[in-house]
């Protein structure tokens, strides 16, 4: 029996490594993606350069200002890189990321290869229409727990251990171009340095021995859908940390931040009620549900998402203390060369500086695999869903472990379509989408033990840039359901 014992626990511990091994590759993967956004970036201008340069020359002269626009363009990515390279100084893995991987086989984690994930409303190189980024990004790291970190301190997000690193400062003033010079110089360095993937602090000092990680001998080579992804996370930025996004803000956080605080009125500090925000994103959601008093976690399962939120919640010290260019990767619908190329200042607050309660945190992992725990069973007054819930590959699932979660007498607030995520998920037979309709979801609620209290439509976009041509709109359902006691169950 104990040599049977031993094997047993062998094959656990093997299994366990090969696990680890498996999320070191994916966030490898992801890192790499954000590494590539320089390089990448640069092949688009280049394609744009050679398209140009095959026109007649009348036709050349009726657009001669397009050679000073791609050399604007390449400023933009340069400025764009230098945040991402500081963003991925300040990222503390949570794992051991020099270690070995020739055990995968070369493989990724079922979801590595999805290559649906760019934001709601665009399309992919196939051209289907694709659904939002979060929670559906490819090479993720999915643990035996689900959980890649949970904080409860007045550490604002994950990664675990993160400390607050210094930064090369930035100047936020813009020249006539949009594009501010000085601060180009300094970036331009952390650009070149590319090929050691190196960022200096203010002080000129290279990248510590912490970030040995970051040396290129352990980067991978990703698919370009992979820095796809990157440019969505510049776009989202905008959405949850920056005043350009406030509208957005307005339609789909305002609706369900009033709803908590209508439905919550008194909020002791001594006692704050808890509330769960599943595809936290970028963590703006959450934040403000902490803001108002609420002891408030985010759970979210992307790394891209991850890595960022951790940057910006932690690590920015005044507000607008970063410039990005989120919409330099599309020519389509532009109404001049300047909406394009307009900068971005971000943050729009200060998180630190915000008012949250203590006990805010961000929970990294898949929804169902954290919050199945029995541990978690009764223990929020309040679950909050915002363009969530048709993330899920079976959204029964979700809607079940939210049942689970709450106490009774909990509220349930959702706002979001129903663009489900893995609808279109072609040549993946064993890639499962269970995608009912409006009515059936409402069905299924009920079925869980949940009670109508309130039901509307709210118009809304996402991640939109509003200075476009193009606008994609959503009529999105917005509830709230109140979880039934279990007296009231059984009178039913």
């Amino acid at each position: 029996m104990s040599g049977a014992r031993e094997d047993e626990d062998e094959e656990q511990t093997r299994q366990r490594k090969l696990e680890e091994a498996l999320e070191v590759k994916s966030l490898r993967r992801i890192v790499s993606a954000y590494l590539n956004y320089p390089e990448a970036s640069e092949e688009d201008v280049k394609r744009y350069e050679r398209s140009f340069s095959k026109l007649p020359p009348a036709h050349k002269a009726l657009l001669s200002h397009f050679p000073l626009k791609f050399e604007r363009l390449r400023r933009c990515i340069s400025t764009n890189s230098y945040f991402i390279f500081n963003m991925l100084q300040a990222f503390e893995p949570p794992l051991d990321m020099s270690q070995d991987t020739d055990c995968c086989d070369g493989s990724y984690p079922d979801h590595a290869h999805d290559d649906q994930f760019c934001c709601r409303g665009e399309r992919n190189a196939n051209g289907n229409l694709c659904s939002r980024e979060s929670n559906v990004c490819s090479g993720e790291p999915t643990s035996t727990s689900g959980r890649m970190c949970s904080l409860e301190s007045k550490q604002i997000c994950c990664p675990e251990g993160a400390s607050d690193s210094p930064k090369a400062s930035t100047i936020n003033q813009e020249v006539e171009n949009g594009v501010n010079h000085d601060q180009h110089l300094e970036e331009k360095e952390v650009t070149d340095k590319h090929s050691g993937h190196c960022a200096s602090d203010c002080n000129g000092n290279d990248c510590s021995s912490s970030h040995e990680w970051l040396d290129p001998s352990l980067q991978l080579n990703v698919p370009l859908v992979d820095v796809d992804k990157v440019r969505c996370i510049i776009r989202n930025i905008v959405r949850d940390w920056a005043e350009e996004g406030q509208k957005e803000r307005e339609q789909c956080y305002k609706p369900i931040l009033e709803e908590l605080h209508s439905l919550f009125p008194d909020r002791k500090k001594e006692s704050p009620p808890a509330c769960l925000v599943p595809g936290a994103g970028l963590g703006r959601l959450a934040l403000e549900i902490s803001c108002l008093g609420f002891i408030s976690q985010g759970n979210e399962f992307s790394y891209y998402m991850m890595i960022c939120s951790s940057f910006i919640l932690n690590h920015t010290q005044k507000v607008g203390e970063w410039t990005i260019y989120p919409w330099i990767h599309s020519n389509s619908n532009s109404l001049s060369d300047s909406d394009q190329l307009r900068p971005v200042s971000i943050p729009d607050i200060h998180p630190a500086s915000a008012g949250i309660t203590e006990g805010f945190s961000m929970c990294g992992g898949d929804f169902v695999e954290v919050y199945s725990d029995p541990s978690q069973v009764g223990l929020w007054d309040a679950v909050v869903t915002c363009f969530f819930i048709d993330t899920a590959h079976n959204i029964i699932e979700y809607i079940e472990v939210i049942s689970k979660i709450l106490k009774d007498g909990g509220v349930w607030i959702n706002l979001g379509p129903l663009l489900y995520h893995f609808a279109d998920m072609y040549g993946q037979e064993d890639e499962m989408s269970i995608e009912p309709s409006l009515e059936d979801v409402k069905k299924i609620i009920l079925h869980y033990g949940f009670v109508f209290e309130k039901e509307r439509t709210v118009e809304t976009t996402y991640t939109t840039n509003p200075r476009s041509m193009m606008q994609n709109r959503y009529y999105a359902a917005f509830w709230t359901m109140r979880k039934k006691s279990a007296t009231e169950d059984m009178t039913h």
